[in-house]
């Protein structure tokens, strides 16, 4: 069953009882808008599950399996994503402000209109990322992760707007 109220408010309540929920397995589950700050979902594997418009903030997902997952409007601010795999995520207008993206496998996720200040990127593959509009003042962030996204109208770490600077 993929959509289950019962199963949300479950979840919900292990993480209020501060209970880990490391190594949850739960692919292609409907968990949108589900509240779980703080959770310790480390190892968990959430492909192509739907976490729009969740609140994971300060969340531990290190080394958690995104691939594709739906995170549109997510609430990630101060989340641990290092090596996490967010290949082809959705996380447009997400929340990731101050997150920890070390080593995090970002290629081919949206980000458009994504908040990215202050986040460490350190090391993350953005290979074809969509980072249209997005945020990323502040950002720990180089030039060669970068280099390989689509920064159209984004805030760079300087503040700075990009825009298409073509050799001529």
């Amino acid at each position: 069953m993929k959509v289950s109220y019962a199963r949300i408010l479950a979840l919900q309540d292990l993480n209020e009882d501060g209970v880990s929920l490391r190594g949850l397995d739960a692919s292609g589950a409907e968990f949108a808008e589900i509240q779980l700050p703080k959770a310790n979902l480390s190892n968990a594997n959430l492909t192509e599950a739907d976490l729009s418009n969740a609140d994971l903030s300060n969340a531990n997902l290190n080394q958690a399996n995104l691939h594709q997952t739906k995170l549109s409007g997510v609430n990630l601010s101060g989340a641990n994503l290092s090596f996490a795999k967010l290949h082809g995520a959705n996380l447009s207008s997400a929340n990731l402000s101050s997150s920890n993206l070390i080593c995090a496998d970002l290629s081919h996720a949206n980000l458009s209109g994504a908040n990215l200040r202050n986040a460490n990127l350190s090391g993350a593959s953005l290979a074809e990322a969509y980072l249209t509009g997005a945020n990323l003042k502040g950002a720990l962030v180089g030039t060669s992760e970068l280099s390989a996204a689509f920064l159209e109208g984004a805030i760079m770490p300087d503040g700075s707007k990009y825009t298409n600077r073509q050799a001529g």
